[in-house]
């Protein structure tokens, strides 16, 4: 059995390493890749080299979107009160996790974390190291199917859907092309969240980059071998649909509360993915 801090659940009958084809690039692994992680294989470095040819600036997108998720999480925790997070697309374990940043200011908070890569699996117990008053569990799910994730015995023995809800959404949803419904399945999301809750949403974009740079992008997704929707300002608008945008709104990422003064920020277009934190309520 393996255990987590809100209780006890089977293994798996597979063991993780027999789900993974390493021919095969997946988002978690190649984001490891561009974060100089080594979680990641032949295909997924393929895959980053593929995308950094294109667009230079990649791994500094990757360092600003995790600032970002870091600066979100600590609104959340600290100026909204939030003490639930419902993390999809957790990715491979990189320290200060989200919960390390939640507990560390409140510990009492609660994490679930989802995702569907096997070796993020392999790397759940790096996930459940909880504070004893607040707790924390790993769930293996796609962010395809909703009804699962919400009715997943692990998300709902951590979270309780009756109190205010943080739901992280954190450069994910740009791997559900329009095909897939990414709209449809937010606000199925959403729907399950009580008033009060909040909704923290990243999302890769061609918009802040020149255009010569925005017409690499749909192809270079072909050569990368994973689909990625690259989505406008009005796109990103509609996930938060019905939402009350907390100021400055859908801003580019490394202006969304940034620490730093205007004049050290990272320019826009080396980061061109637009972040905004909303409440439902």
């Amino acid at each position: 059995m393996a255990e987590t801090t809100s209780g006890v659940r089977p293994v798996p009958e597979q063991p993780p390493s027999a789900r993974i084809d390493p021919s095969v690039p997946h988002p978690a692994r190649r984001y490891d890749y561009w974060l100089g992680g080594k979680d990641n294989f032949a295909a997924d470095r393929r895959s980053g080299d593929a995308v950094a040819a294109a667009y230079p600036a990649i791994r500094t997108t990757v360092i600003e979107n995790r600032r970002f998720m870091q600066r979100a999480t600590r609104y959340l925790a600290g100026t909204a009160g939030i003490r639930q997070f419902l993390d999809l697309g957790t990715g491979i374990p990189t320290s200060p996790n989200m919960h390390e940043i939640a507990q560390g200011i409140a510990a009492d908070s609660r994490v679930a974390y989802v995702d569907n890569d096997p070796i993020v699996l392999a790397h759940a117990r790096a996930l459940l190291t909880s504070t004893p008053e607040g707790a924390t569990a790993y769930v293996d799910a796609d962010l395809r199917e909703p009804e699962r994730i919400l009715n997943d015995p692990e998300v709902r023995a951590t979270i309780d859907f009756d109190r205010p809800v943080g739901l992280m959404l954190v450069a994910i949803l740009h791997f559900l092309t329009d095909v897939n419904d990414p709209h449809g399945i937010t606000r199925r999301l959403i729907e399950a969240l009580p008033s009060g809750s909040y909704v923290v949403i990243s999302h890769a974009t061609t918009d802040l980059v020149p255009r010569e740079v925005a017409a690499t992008a749909a192809p270079v997704t072909t050569t990368s071998m994973i689909d990625m929707a690259f989505r406008t300002r009005g796109e990103v608008a509609a996930f938060f649909d019905g939402l009350e945008l907390v100021p400055p709104g859908i801003s580019p990422i490394t202006e969304w509360h940034s620490d730093a003064p205007p004049e050290h920020r990272t320019p826009a277009a080396q980061a061109s993915m637009y972040g905004a934190v909303a409440r439902k309520p």
